[in-house]
């Protein structure tokens, strides 16, 4: 697992990058804010559960939660899931609220 930083992970979206970003948070959470990833709430990921990014394992896998713990949490498990590269995303959606506002892409 590596971390990236919200700095990080917004710059490359800027520069017009389309990485797999995985948003494990609960599905009222990304209903209030979101980056436009792809949620699969860490309770489903715990039973190993991976539906819909299944096809993501040799890639690389940005997951971010709310504050960075449930994340770090995810990256672990896909690893022993056999995804090959997974990035955690330090700080979560709080900090890119801080920094960026609400987020609501799609």
């Amino acid at each position: 697992m590596e971390n990236i930083t919200v700095e990080q992970l917004k710059a490359r979206l800027d520069a017009g990058e389309h990485p797999h970003i995985l948003d494990v948070r609960e599905a009222d959470e990304y209903a209030e804010s979101n980056i436009g990833a792809t949620l699969l709430p860490l309770s489903q990921l715990r039973q190993m559960d991976t539906t819909g990014i299944d096809d993501w394992k040799e890639e690389e896998v940005i997951v971010h939660c709310r504050s960075g713990k449930r994340s770090m949490e995810a990256c672990m498990l896909l690893e022993t899931m056999g995804f090959a590269k997974t990035v955690n995303v330090v700080g979560g959606i709080m900090d890119w609220q801080s920094k960026y506002g609400n987020a609501q892409i799609k």
